[in-house]
Formats: structure tokens, sequence, C-alpha cells
């Protein structure tokens, strides 16, 4: 089972994750949606493809970009899509 924590709320809760890079992907069906919300940030990875992120927020306070997904990623990083992972202080345990 892994956990994405912030503030103490769970954001993402899936026994199902990837991991790419060292990092932890959710299903985004696992994700807590409520505490997201939109970014314009995105930033290219020529192995991965363009990310496009979210601010998490907990109890008023925001986490900038602090979780990020890949709408379309490139051939190599197919198994992420439609996942979401974390960062910024984000507490991810597997």
């Amino acid at each position: 089972m892994a956990q994405a924590v912030w503030r103490g709320q769970i954001l993402a809760d899936s026994e199902f994750v990837e991991q790419v890079d060292g990092k932890v992907y959710f299903p985004a069906s696992s994700v807590d949606t409520d505490f997201l919300s939109d970014s314009e940030t995105e930033t290219f990875c020529p192995e991965k493809g363009t990310a496009h992120f979210f601010h998490v927020r907990v109890g008023g306070e925001v986490n900038v970009d602090a979780a990020w997904y890949y709408p379309e990623p490139n051939s190599v990083a197919v198994n992420i899509k439609g996942y979401v992972a974390f960062w910024r202080g984000i507490e991810v345990s597997k």
C-alpha cells in the first residue's frame, strides 16, 4: 500500500502504483482531487514527455506545483499515463 500525505491529509492511497526515476506514481482514481487545483506550469522531459502540474491545497495552505502527471507520455513511459506523482514536502510511503 502506498500513500501520499501532506499536512496530515491523505492525498492518494493505492496498492497499485508505478515507479519511474525514483518517484511513485498513483493511479488518478486513487487521488483525492478535492485537494488539487490546476496549475499553468508545464515542463518537458525528453524521456517521458510534457508534464502538467497541480497545486495541492490542504487547510488553507497551498503547495505550489506539488503534483504532476503526463497526459500523453512518450512510449517509454506509457505505464504512467493516467497517474499522478507528488513532491515538495509531500510524504510518499510505500
